[in-house]
């Protein structure tokens, strides 16, 4: 499976004014439980307890938080690229601005390492981080991560 095949224009957030992580989350799961047939309570307090392990910050600005539940029949991708970087407590303790979201069902472990292993191998580009910040549609960003994954 492709990271694009898991966007859609309807989940693509282009420079929402978010302050922390914690309402980052909140947004996320606000905007997104519909399509996935959760409760925004249960999704929220899925990815906040994911971050509990473990910053999901990867460094360079770029951010990968995710949840995994038993439930969920196909994964969801969200992509946020935020109007001011905010605190993720990322290795490089560089703020975030990129964020790609994976809501993923529980069983599917290898899925959810392949997308993980694409979106790092993307987002250790220079250049596709520096696309990604100067992005104005939702068609952009989708484009340049399918560029990215060929």
């Amino acid at each position: 499976m492709t990271v694009t095949a898991l966007l859609s224009l309807d989940r693509v957030f282009i420079d929402p004014n978010i302050s922390s992580k914690k309402k980052l989350l909140e947004f996320i799961a606000n905007t997104v439980t519909q399509q996935c047939g959760l409760t925004q309570s249960r999704l929220f307090n899925s990815l906040l307890d994911r971050e509990r392990l473990g910053s999901t910050g990867l460094g360079n600005g770029f951010a990968v938080p995710h949840a995994r539940l038993p439930d969920l029949k196909e994964t969801f991708g969200v992509f946020v690229k935020l109007a001011k970087p905010i605190n993720f407590d990322a290795p490089d303790n560089e703020l975030v601005d990129l964020i790609f979201c994976i809501i993923i069902p529980e069983q599917a472990t290898d899925e959810h390492l392949q997308i993980l292993a694409s979106l790092a191998k993307a987002f250790s580009q220079p250049a596709i981080r520096e696309d990604m910040r100067a992005v104005t549609t939702g068609n952009d960003v989708i484009r340049i991560i399918d560029s990215a994954e060929k």
